[in-house]
């Protein structure tokens, strides 16, 4: 049995087993106990959030090789401030206008494949997404034809499918030089460390990472990393100030939480936490193997992809015809439904269940199996 969760009991909340990754619906990531400490002993002094910004800025900046950093409110905050920040600079009356952005530079330019449903914070400061190119393909022409008097920026988002985009060296040459910033939502790609010094060496001129996904800080801060200039823009667009994004304040106590477990992500050995995630599949594939029915399939991590899902190993299930158990609907629902619930992800487009390993505590993976071949005989 999981210690703690006494709060949740009184509350009458079920456990659940995060075979389903780092996401925001399920709390993100647990984080570790000196995180948590860090943020008690935060808890007991005031501080001043603008000193507290900077110093902890130069941590930042020093880990991503950027100029300067920032602690948000998560990844999708970070976007909010790239796009203020895009948009205004470190003008005060410009800052005061939006999300009225009447006589700015509005428009931002977007990949067809990168819509997602986190660029809506890009509006929240008032921009208007440029399409360019579909979800196939894109041409070079079609970015520098994008690009006017009214672009404040070209985005880049590093989503599940990288699929149909123009390289992003190649979108920072383009951008650069016609003047216009680029601006990356890198949310999910964490691990590898590698990566928060990747995109800036690419060329991107701001980048926004989850804190509370694979960093495992808490789960309501981000990373923004990026051109001096910039950083200063979003933190003038930002709290303690009373621009756009006020609304997404960071408390000193998750900044103290963050740092901590960026600083411990950074040390961390990488090498170890994917060798025990892949030892997680592995059991789970040679203990389901014996179901009829069921194709079963290792993923293994391919960062070299920048695409969210291949960032850690993960088991694939299919349902083929000789499986005589309930629909993949109804395996979903079974595994939801039981105590501890257990939530996994699609596999693909196509169907199938994915069982993600990096928020599996010791023994869910045993109860995963149990869970499984339980289901497996109740007649579909």
């Amino acid at each position: 049995m999981i210690a703690g969760g006494q709060f949740y009991k009184r509350l009458g909340l079920t456990r659940v087993i995060n075979a389903s990754s780092w996401v925001t619906v399920l709390g993100g990531s647990i984080m570790p106990l000196a995180v948590v400490n860090a943020m008690e002993d935060a808890s007991k002094w005031f501080v001043d959030m603008h000193e507290l910004n900077d110093k902890t800025g130069e941590i930042i900046a020093k880990l991503t090789g950027a100029e300067a950093g920032l602690v948000t409110a998560g990844s999708a905050a970070g976007m909010i401030l790239q796009a203020a920040a895009c948009i205004t600079g470190t003008d005060s009356s410009k800052i005061d206008q939006l999300p009225d952005t009447t006589g700015l530079k509005n428009e931002i330019v977007i990949h067809r494949a990168h819509r997602v449903n986190y660029d809506h914070s890009y509006r929240i400061a008032g921009c208007q997404l440029i399409e360019i190119g579909n979800s196939r393909t894109t041409n070079e022409w079609e970015l520098e034809n994008a690009i006017n008097e009214s672009t404040a920026a070209v985005a880049y988002i590093f989503a599940p499918r990288q699929g149909g985009a123009i390289p992003l060296p190649r979108v920072a040459e383009i951008a650069h030089s016609r003047g216009v910033p680029v601006i990356v939502d890198a949310a999910a790609m964490l691990p590898p460390p590698e990566n928060l010094h990747r995109y800036i060496d690419m060329g991107a001129d701001m980048v926004s990472f989850s804190g509370g996904k694979g960093v495992m800080g808490p789960q309501s801060t981000g990373i923004l990393a990026g051109r001096r200039d910039l950083i200063e823009a979003a933190v003038m667009n930002g709290a303690p100030n009373h621009g756009i994004g006020r609304s997404a304040k960071v408390c000193k106590e998750e900044v103290a939480g963050l740092i901590t477990a960026l600083e411990m992500f950074v040390d961390a050995d990488h090498n170890a936490i994917q060798e025990k995630w892949r030892s997680k599949c592995e059991y789970m594939m040679s203990e389901l193997q014996a179901i009829t029915g069921l194709e079963l399939e290792l993923s293994e991590a391919r960062p070299e992809l920048d695409e969210a899902d291949r960032t850690h190993p993960r088991v694939l299930i299919f349902f083929d015809k000789a499986w005589r158990g309930p629909s993949e609907s109804e395996v979903v629902r079974y595994l939801m439904n039981g105590d501890p619930s257990i939530r996994v992800r699609a596999a693909s487009y196509a169907g199938g269940i994915a069982i993600v390993p990096v928020n599996l505590m010791d023994g869910d993976e045993e109860i995963i199996v149990r869970r499984i071949m339980e289901i497996s005989n109740v007649i579909g």
